[in-house]
């Protein structure tokens, strides 16, 4: 089952001033590296996130905001289509900057007596009002992906 929890992570070491983080977390009988746990969970989506996805591209092309087609394209490393910033086996750090807002997920791992708790933090720092505008709306939304997406963190891939 995925919880909401409190963000632990450092929020200004990630986005200094950011107006928005939320934190879900889930626990499994298997031991994941973080990059294992994001690999699991932002590699493969269910078919209504990707269709959220091509609505919102669809919506912010015009606006001239990045992609999910326009970041996959992107010549770096990647989990899922987000660039990865950092790594070490407890703990993966991805996202971007982009003109409206600069986004970052966390993946924590952490052991327990049986399994680990993974947790998923999104941190959010907006630059205008179109990105104060995007959050608001797609704050429902976010909350329902990571949720879904964080389940298959117990799946085999």
């Amino acid at each position: 089952m995925v919880s909401a929890v409190q963000p632990t992570a450092d929020i200004d070491a990630f986005l200094a001033g950011a107006q928005f983080a939320d934190a879900f977390c889930i626990t499994t009988a298997t031991t994941l590296s973080a990059r294992e746990a994001a690999e699991r969970m932002l590699s493969r989506s269910p078919w209504w996130v990707d269709a959220l996805m091509k609505l919102r591209d669809a919506i912010v092309t015009p606006l001239g905001l990045k992609t999910a087609k326009s970041a996959r394209n992107e010549k770096v490393e990647k989990v899922g289509f987000f660039p990865l910033l950092s790594e070490t086996p407890q703990r993966l750090v991805a996202g971007f900057n982009d003109s409206h807002l600069d986004f970052r997920v966390v993946i924590d791992v952490a052991s327990l007596e049986a399994g680990q708790r993974v947790t998923a933090t999104t941190i959010v720092l907006t630059h205008n009002w179109i990105g104060r505008t995007y959050l608001t709306i797609i704050t429902p939304f976010h909350r329902m992906v990571v949720r879904s997406m964080l389940k298959q963190v117990q799946q085999k891939p």
